[in-house]
């Protein structure tokens, strides 16, 4: 149902020029006809009021083509609607590629044409599947603002919205470390400065609790607690908001107690940045020290590209080698899905024992005489098992390179199972055995000395029918 606004006429000689009037009330004051009514609206021209139409045409079009400031305006309306300092982070890095790629050349409108050639471009910078989904995120969300803020038409943010993402097929495998190589870069991490006892306690949290870069670096005193007679960071929000108690083991605790009683930490954030004279500074860290720490103390015990990801991804490995249950591994690492959780594990490929291991060829070049040598057939073994060990030729050579021999000098073991085909049931390409007759003479059934014409022979390898019978 449309409103409509009802005003008296204004009389022409209000006008200043009266040849404008009759042009202003056909663009502005034209009367709006009620659909399905055939009712003839001069009686309210002679009532005295005339109806204006309110609706899509009294509004100016939305643009089509967005300027650099109308995108800047969207850029700020998605980053406040964001809660996560990382989200914005990420969001904001992908919106300021995607205005830099827009405003390269001119283009006729943002629709859904050019966020196609802008996947297109992502593709071919050789970039993960990953990434380009990030970036195709960020650009649907920014035309999905620039929609609500008018500056563009809604079919073309929902045509926007319908380009489809890159498709992974398979999943990275990850990094793990084992307990010796974490013990190894505890042990390099150890010492009795400061910076070591900090950098030993944030590999501890890291390797034995399996935190995130985040929510070590946010970590305050008051959330360690005890429960159930056991430590443990209590209500902890880590990743997407999710709420999680992370219990802290004995030999964790002790590294967190010694940098805390070393630091006079009493309240707030528990890990602080330490200058190269030992003095503890500052309310806090940054998650970029502890990507610096990681990394220092594992090249230290001669590990290369580890990340402290891969810490947490340890951590779950070893509890799932320890004899730890998988549900109580994915409320240890706050995972709302199982399967993330089994990605962590390494669950679906085992590249410690892979099965490829389980065979191996020659590679000495050797040659493979040995493996064609004929064996000895023994009278027990029936013929399948005689055709896979080889038969020797008079020849010599494997049996692929020479002719076949002869089958009446092969000494087969003789057949004792007898076929019984009756005479009316009995086919014309059926033949009687020559050869037979003394095998089958005494398992038939005998009169007067004469085998029954019935019974028919074993037909075996070496015996042919005879044409004449």
């Amino acid at each position: 149902m449309r409103f409509v606004v009802m005003t008296p006429p204004v009389p022409a000689a209000t006008y200043p020029c009266a040849g404008l009037v009759p042009s202003l009330t056909r663009r502005r004051l034209a009367p709006i006809s009620v659909r399905g009514s055939s009712r003839n609206h001069s009686a309210d021209h002679g009532s005295g009021y005339r109806l204006h139409h309110v609706g899509a045409n009294a509004t100016s079009p939305r643009r089509r083509v967005l300027r650099l400031p109308d995108l800047d305006h969207c850029k700020l309306a998605v980053l406040n609607s964001l809660g996560s300092p990382a989200s914005r982070r990420v969001f904001e890095y992908a919106i300021d590629q995607f205005i830099a790629w827009y405003c390269s050349e001119p283009r006729l409108a943002l629709n859904r044409v050019v966020v196609v050639r802008y996947r297109m471009y992502l593709e071919s910078r050789g970039l993960a599947a990953n990434t380009i989904n990030q970036q195709l995120a960020a650009v649907r969300r920014l035309a999905h603002e620039a929609a609500d803020s008018g500056l563009l038409s809604p079919e073309l943010a929902a045509g926007i919205s319908r380009v489809k993402g890159v498709r992974q097929l398979g999943f990275r495998s990850g990094n793990w470390l084992s307990a010796e190589q974490g013990s190894d870069v505890l042990e390099h991490a150890h010492g009795d400065s400061m910076r070591a006892k900090r950098d030993y306690a944030m590999l501890a949290m890291l390797c034995g609790c399996g935190f995130r870069r985040s929510e070590l670096v946010g970590l305050e005193l008051d959330e360690v607690q005890m429960r159930q007679g056991h430590w443990a960071v209590v209500d902890l929000i880590g990743k997407g908001g999710h709420i999680r108690t992370v219990p802290i083991p004995q030999w964790v605790k002790a590294a967190l107690d010694q940098w805390i009683v070393a630091a006079k930490v009493t309240e707030g954030r528990i890990f602080r940045a330490v200058a190269r004279a030992g003095k503890v500074w500052g309310k806090g860290i940054s998650q970029n020290v502890v990507w610096y720490v990681v990394k220092t103390c594992c090249e230290r015990a001669g590990l290369e590209h580890i990340a402290p990801h891969d810490l947490r991804r340890t951590c779950a490995k070893l509890c799932h080698t320890s004899g730890g249950e998988l549900e109580q591994i994915q409320f240890l690492l706050g995972h709302a899905s199982v399967q993330t959780t089994e990605r962590y594990l390494g669950c679906k490929q085992n590249l410690g024992h892979p099965v490829n291991d389980l065979f191996e060829l020659r590679t000495d070049g050797r040659s493979h005489e040995s493996h064609h040598e004929s064996a000895p057939v023994k009278a027990s073994d029936p013929v399948e098992n005689a055709s896979r060990q080889g038969i020797e030729c008079g020849n010599g050579g494997p049996t692929h390179d020479q002719p076949v021999c002869d089958a009446g000098q092969l000494s087969l073991p003789e057949r004792t199972d007898v076929v019984e085909v009756r005479e009316d049931r009995r086919s014309q390409s059926l033949r009687r055995c020559p050869g037979a007759r003394a095998s089958r003479s005494d398992r038939g059934n005998t009169e007067n000395g004469q085998p029954d014409p019935a019974v028919v022979g074993s037909v075996g390898l070496g015996t042919l029918p005879d044409p004449t019978s």
